[in-house]
């Protein structure tokens, strides 16, 4: 005999928070770990060359010392469910902020580059919880009718993470008279770069300490009363406490904490709604988005752009990505999350293949012929748009919402863990693969892009308004 969900009957489902505000700062302040993400991401595409130049190494090495972050990452994702499910939400966040800012101070003083990859698996393992528990956070604590909106954040916080670093580098590759190795405060230019990531991580740490902790996790410690006082807070009085504690209760009853074994069984070693929030993630960065964050100042200058072009160009390109989030941020709740992926998905089938085609012209006296340079160019950044005002965001709502209870951290751990490792295998075989054709690396790019429509309308369930004790 099977069980369905039920609907609940706190009125939880329509809950409208009296201080709404409140909630979205709350949001917002869990959602500064994506902002470091984001910040992390793009601030190493100003300092690619400059480490190349200092010391001396060759386009594979650099690219390991790059993307070895990624490593860290999914480590990181994958034990900060465990961890959150321990000490709490909170507390984890705070791990986090404490190695980001050691990570930060680290790699902006390196005296060897397996130093600086050192600091990097540091700030990359911080990253990874910071990913797990963000989403997770603020699902916990969003009312059902604004989580979407709410747990867009993370993605507007990486977003916007990545616009900050691009225009942070900007200014100081401009105080150092745009050389990446010029003296800033007796340093380098570029560890200037990396260093001044410490400010946002101590900021996430304080915000840390005045934001309450999930009620979910509060009431698995058996905090009833606290978690009451945050259900209040988040989901405003009009909500039946009694009831809404009861359907938490009764969802997490049956449950122990959430394990890795947990997630096994279905007959593909793990189960199916396991494989669909992988198949989410592996598609989110087999797309190569992160290729336009990492390496998109090098790949611009690869076909002939100033390099001062170049950096604005990134920028550019980082403002596009918030304002697709925006869009996102504005439906998610409106038309939901699949047709969000498809109309995505869409769009960057043709920014793609477009940048395909331009890129497999060849280069007259080192530069793209006009048209396809501004095809290349207009094409990237449709990509992004359309990567921004859908997958970008909808992956990361999905990821903390599409779980069932007693398996939501496990499982969200596992998914972010693959995430990182797609991120990682695209960024370190990028160099590689556009020194052997970078026309036909976006080609396979495209081909993910196109799978990726079929995959959304077999496989994925609108989440759209259901409260998290609906995911079955």
């Amino acid at each position: 005999m099977t069980s369905t969900a039920q609907a609940p009957q706190s009125g939880a489902r329509t809950a409208h928070p009296e201080h709404l505000g409140h909630v979205i700062f709350i949001a917002a302040a869990a959602a500064m770990g994506g902002f470091l993400f984001g910040y992390d991401s793009s601030v190493i595409n100003g300092a690619v060359e400059a480490i190349r130049d200092r010391y001396d190494v060759g386009s594979a090495a650099l690219a390991q010392v790059i993307a070895i972050a990624l490593i860290g990452c999914a480590i990181g994702a994958a034990t900060a469910g465990r961890i959150a499910d321990r000490i709490g939400r909170i507390r984890c966040m705070q791990i986090a902020a404490a190695l980001f800012t050691v990570s930060a101070v680290g790699s902006a003083l390196p005296f060897a580059l397996w130093d600086l990859a050192f600091w990097r698996v540091v700030g990359g393992f911080a990253i990874g919880m910071a990913s797990v528990i963000g989403p997770a956070y603020i699902a916990e604590v969003a009312p059902p009718a604004y989580r979407g909106r709410l747990g867009s954040f993370q993605q507007a916080a990486i977003v916007i993470g990545i616009a900050v670093s691009q225009l942070v580098n900007w200014g100081l590759l401009n105080a150092a008279d745009g050389d990446q190795r010029g003296k800033l405060m007796g340093l380098e230019a570029w560890q200037v770069m990396l260093g001044v990531m410490v400010v946002p991580a101590v900021l996430y740490g304080l915000l840390s300490f005045v934001i309450p902790e999930s009620p979910r996790f509060l009431i698995s410690v058996g905090k009833h009363e606290r978690a009451r006082e945050i259900l209040t807070e988040v989901e405003g009085k009009d909500v039946d406490l009694n009831a809404r504690v009861a359907e938490i209760e009764g969802a997490m009853k049956s449950e122990h904490r959430s394990s890795f074994k947990d997630l096994l069984g279905g007959g593909f070693f793990f189960k199916p709604i396991v494989w669909v929030g992988i198949g989410l993630s592996v598609f989110q960065q087999f797309v190569g988005i992160n290729v336009a964050f990492y390496y998109s100042a090098t790949l611009w200058q690869s076909v002939g752009v100033d390099p001062a072009d170049s950096f604005f160009y990134s920028f550019t390109t980082s403002i596009i990505n918030i304002v697709g989030t925006v869009i996102a941020m504005i439906f998610v709740d409106r038309i939901g999350r699949r047709p969000l992926a498809i109309i995505g998905s869409v769009g960057m089938v043709v920014g793609l293949a477009l940048e395909a085609w331009a890129f497999s012209h060849h280069l007259v006296d080192g530069k793209l012929p006009a048209t396809q340079g501004w095809i290349a160019l207009i094409a990237a950044h449709v990509f992004v748009l359309f990567f921004a005002l859908s997958w970008g965001v909808v992956v990361w709502v999905m990821l903390g919402e599409m779980f069932p209870n007693r398996i939501r951290a496990a499982a969200l751990g596992v998914a972010a863990a693959a995430q990182w490792i797609a991120n990682w295998a695209i960024t370190a075989s990028f160099p590689s693969l556009a020194d052997w054709n970078l026309s036909l690396t976006y080609v396979i790019y495209t081909a993910f892009a196109a799978l990726s429509i079929p995959f959304v309308l077999k496989f994925v369930k609108e989440t759209k308004g259901k409260a998290l004790e609906e995911m079955g």
